[in-house]
């Protein structure tokens, strides 16, 4: 009976701590904001969707299906997810968006680089947001143009989405699929 306790206590602690965690990141939810559809406000809430699905689709994954690769092909779940860090950071790169990694790639686990990956993509919208006109995050600061932004948006941005699609269809066929409360439409969770 001691031992049912001492079980009981540890999950309970565990879940507090993981609800914790999990309240404190950004896109649990997606942010709201007021009407405006400006270049900006546009692919700024594209990074917002992005950041709501990468939530979701990384949120709860078990070691099973971190190590999950459809037909033992390409890469499993947590290569993916390292493959989106690596986005994220060259999205930063790309459009000059200063943000201090929590720690090294190679040190970080699971947890630590899905949270840093989120912090990315809000830093990422924030700045986007932040931004006059979208063809300065092009430009460098003796007005050359280093890579037309389109291709950012076509590059790196899509290709992010993509792979968090496939996270999300990678956990469904590992038998953990997302929760089933989240309305990706509203970009809300539901009571």
């Amino acid at each position: 009976m001691k031992h049912f306790f001492t079980i009981i206590f540890t999950l309970t602690i565990t879940l507090s701590v993981m609800s914790q965690n999990n309240a404190s990141l950004p896109y649990y939810e997606i942010p709201t904001s007021e009407e405006n559809y400006t270049a900006n406000a546009v692919v700024g809430r594209m990074i917002d969707g992005l950041g709501f699905r990468y939530y979701w689709s990384t949120d709860g994954l078990t070691k099973k299906d971190l190590e999950y690769k459809p037909n033992g092909e390409g890469r499993n779940t947590q290569e993916t997810i390292i493959h989106l860090y690596d986005l994220s950071n060259m999205m930063l790169r790309l459009t000059k968006t200063i943000i201090k990694q929590s720690k090294d790639k190679a040190e970080m686990n699971f947890a630590e680089m899905r949270t840093q990956t989120l912090f990315n993509f809000k830093a990422l919208s924030k700045k986007i947001k932040a931004t006059k006109d979208l063809s300065e995050l092009s430009t460098s600061s003796k007005g050359k143009v280093t890579i037309p932004f389109f291709n950012v948006i076509n590059g790196p941005i899509a290709d992010a989405i993509w792979h968090t699609g496939q996270i999300a269809t990678f956990r469904r066929s590992s038998g953990n699929p997302i929760n089933s409360k989240i309305n990706h439409f509203s970009g809300t969770v539901n009571k």
